[in-house]
Order: structure tokens, then sequence, then C-alpha cells
């Protein structure tokens, strides 16, 4: 008997553990939340004081911030639409953020063409040729890059909506000792933006 009441005893405490350990913080925002609007950082590495994460989150704001959109662009601080698509980073560690436009009045050819035309400053665009204009496609993706086989930067995905097109800026900076796995069945990774 007495190690029944034992047993249960240290049920309670242990399940009343776990219960506290469940609960919200104080803290906590509300589950299911939209995305933020501003640039939002975040991290393949546990969140620690880096220099080197420091360095890269301040190189991939640096890439973001120098982002040239057409003039009629307004900066969304939502994403105002579900895009279908996210660009994979392969190597790392990495910093990464996003940002979100609203273009009315354009195609997602004329859009995409025109951020192709005007690449964020030190970048330059994984796609070889301007896309043809075709007013049937939904969505078109333009990668930029710092040099030639760099697995950072900047992927801006283009989707039609309502009244124009939505943009998302998908921005990667690798820290300075960030590594490349081999990609499986050997080669070389594809660029940023293309697939």
């Amino acid at each position: 008997m007495r190690t029944r009441t034992v047993v249960l005893a240290l049920s309670l405490v242990f399940g009343l553990t776990l219960t506290g350990c469940a609960s919200p913080s104080a803290g906590a925002g509300p589950s299911g939340s939209d995305v933020p609007a501003e640039p939002t950082a975040t991290s393949e590495s546990p969140v620690i004081a880096d220099p080197e994460a420091a360095a890269a989150r301040a190189q991939a704001h640096a890439w973001v911030d120098s982002a040239v959109l057409p003039p009629e662009a307004v900066a969304s601080e939502n994403a105002p639409l579900a895009f279908g698509t996210y660009t994979a980073w392969p190597c790392g560690p990495i910093e990464k953020l996003e940002a979100y436009w609203t273009i009315p009045s354009m195609t997602v050819t004329q859009a995409a063409n025109w951020l192709m035309a005007h690449p964020p400053a030190g970048l330059m665009s994984t796609i070889g040729r301007p896309y043809e204009e075709n007013p049937a496609i939904d969505g078109a993706s333009v990668g930029f890059i710092p040099q030639l086989d760099a697995q950072e930067g900047i992927v801006y995905s283009v989707a039609r909506n309502d009244t124009g097109v939505a943009v998302k800026a998908e921005v990667a900076a690798l820290t300075a000792s960030a590594v490349c796995p081999t990609p499986p069945g050997g080669g070389m990774w594809g660029a940023p933006g293309q697939g």
C-alpha cells in the first residue's frame, strides 16, 4: 500500500512538471501568427553571440537593403500570399531572412525581367536571359549571387495576385566557417533561383 502511495505521489509531481513545461510562457506570442513583414532573420545554428553569425546577418541585411524594386512596389509586412516556392540553401551555418512586396499592374514576366535588370549591389543574376512575355505565367524565380558558384545571395519568387504580382525575397549569407556538403551522387549544386 505504501509503495502505491509513493508511486502515485511521484506520478502527480512528474505530471505537474510536464504540464508546467508545456504551458506558454508570459512572453510567448500567439501560435499560428502571420510571418513578420520586416526582413526576418533566421539562423540554422543556436542563438549565440557569435561574431561569424553576426557578420553573416549583417551581410544578409545589406543585400536586402540594396534590393531594387520597381517604383510602384509596396513593401508588405506579411507574406501577401501563400508562395508555393522556397529556396533550400545547402551550405551552413547560414543566416537567412525574408522580405515581401506587392507590385500592382505588372505581369509575372515583367516583374521578373525588371528585377533581373536591376541587381542588388554587388550581386549578379543567375538567370542567363530575360523571360519571354506570357500573361499565362503565374510564377517565376530570379536569383542573385555575389560570385560564380556561390550558395548565398537573394532569390526572388514572383507570383501573380489579384492586382499584379507579389514578390518574396529569400536572402541568405554564409558564415566564414560555412561548408557545403557534396551533393548526392557527386557533381555540384545548382545556382540559387534555378530550381
